[in-house]
């Protein structure tokens, strides 16, 4: 970046952007398995699932809250000479950086179908429904404080996807009219002409 700007790429589109791939590949692998008997038969294994979704979604949503908080705590102004990210590059980028995960973990959840059918692809949409629900929490802290929340592009190189993991030393921030994401990740709305 020129004259010490840094890439910055939004925070809650980073944590967003696994949601959909998780929740879609879930539901996926779910529906298939629901015509497998499978040896726990397909009650207790949609049941099991069902409890499985909201603990996934639950214990998601909910970690490293503390690491964010003092994240967005500690957070400084952006510099004129940084450069934001768009949505959907950082959204590509965690996508691209994890699409052997997330077939892995697809293939795992219809292969368990055949013990548990169901369970484990409702497990895999509990933790994009978490992935969902952490983004809009990370919304309302940015609304709370009318900013928007960035983390440096190459602290995320290695994983593409750890908004507060060990590399990550600070957040950035700006005006909540930057960028293309609303608070929360989300493509924001254009206004339309009256």
């Amino acid at each position: 970046m020129t004259r010490g700007g840094q890439g910055l790429a939004r925070v809650a589109v980073v944590v967003r952007a696994g949601a959909a791939p998780l929740w879609w590949l879930g539901v996926v692998a779910a529906g298939a398995g629901a015509f497998v008997p499978g040896l726990t038969g397909l009650r207790i294994g949609a049941l099991g699932g069902a409890a499985l979704f909201l603990v996934a979604a639950a214990l998601v949503a909910l970690t490293r809250r503390g690491r964010y908080r003092a994240l967005a705590r500690a957070a400084a102004r952006a510099g004129r000479h940084d450069v934001l990210q768009d949505r959907a590059v950082t959204a590509r980028n965690w996508r691209r950086a994890h699409r052997w995960w997330l077939l892995i973990a697809f293939v795992a959840a219809l292969g368990s179908s055949l013990a548990a059918p169901a369970a484990a692809g409702l497990l895999l949409a509990g933790c994009g429904v978490g992935l969902w629900l952490k983004a809009a929490w990370i919304g309302r802290l940015e609304r709370a404080d009318d900013v928007l929340l960035w983390v440096r592009v190459d602290w995320l190189r290695r994983g593409a996807g750890r908004p507060a993991g060990r590399a990550v030393k600070a957040y950035r921030t700006t005006g909540i009219a930057a960028g293309d994401a609303a608070p929360g990740g989300a493509r924001r709305k254009l206004a339309t002409a009256a």
